[in-house]
């Protein structure tokens, strides 16, 4: 792993190092805090379980609340501690990073919601498949997360390298569903509300993948290659 142990490098001024712990702990918090949303939606989602579905849109207001800590406390570190190298990438990505995780929380919020019209209908075959493109989602945010707490970049790689098979499980549910909705047009409502919970997973792979760019060029202080193998 380029520039190793990124954990071990002190400042002269001890506070400096107390300011970076409190911005990574901060978003290693308010990633859990996402993860939770995400479990909790799809678990509303297979439970078919509305007031679950009405807690985790209330949860988001959490995720919002810690990305303005984190956004303060990172240009207060910008403005006070001018950091340089490592550590301003540290400091600038936060800034990143953060507005990632608010999108995820919101992508899970947006899940809930749908979650009370999907309810009034009859499951559809699909909803087999949703949970396990969910779960896959689920591991790139605990992995990514990881990635940064350790200063990993191969395993932001990896992750990097995941979101491909998340593609995969969008475009066949997206071809299933539409499959439905041409041999049944009553089924058109259901049909788009689960449409809009896999893109909403779709997306919320495409923030962890974002995340584990913005890991890799903190610990190599180079970008990846952007271009991603999307499947048309």
């Amino acid at each position: 792993m380029a520039e190793a142990n990124l954990h071990a490098r002190g400042h002269t001024v001890h506070s400096f190092d107390e300011d970076l712990a409190e911005l990574s702990t901060k978003i290693v918090t308010m990633g859990a805090q996402v993860e939770r949303e995400l479990s909790s939606a799809m678990a509303a989602l297979v439970d078919r379980d509305s007031d679950a579905a009405e807690r985790v849109i209330a949860a988001d207001d959490q995720t919002d609340e810690l990305e303005e800590e984190i956004d303060e406390l990172a240009i207060r570190i910008l403005a006070t501690r001018q950091p340089m190298a490592v550590d301003l990438r540290v400091v600038a990505m936060a800034l990143k990073i953060t507005n990632d995780l608010e999108r995820m929380g919101d992508y899970a919020t947006n899940i809930a919601k749908r979650i009370k019209r999907i309810n009034v209908t009859e499951p559809l075959k699909p909803m087999a498949t949703i949970p396990l493109m969910a779960q896959i989602c689920g591991a790139m945010v605990k992995d990514v997360l990881d990635a940064y707490i350790e200063r990993d970049d191969e395993k932001a790689l990896e992750v990097w390298a995941r979101d491909a098979e998340v593609d995969e499980y969008y475009n066949q549910l997206f071809r299933d569903l539409l499959t439905y909705i041409v041999e049944d047009p009553k089924l058109s409502g259901p049909c788009i509300d689960l449409m809009f919970v896999c893109k909403n997973l779709e997306r919320i792979g495409d923030h962890a993948t974002n995340i584990a760019e913005k890991v890799y060029y903190i610990v190599r202080g180079d970008q990846l290659n952007r271009q991603r193998s999307k499947a048309p």
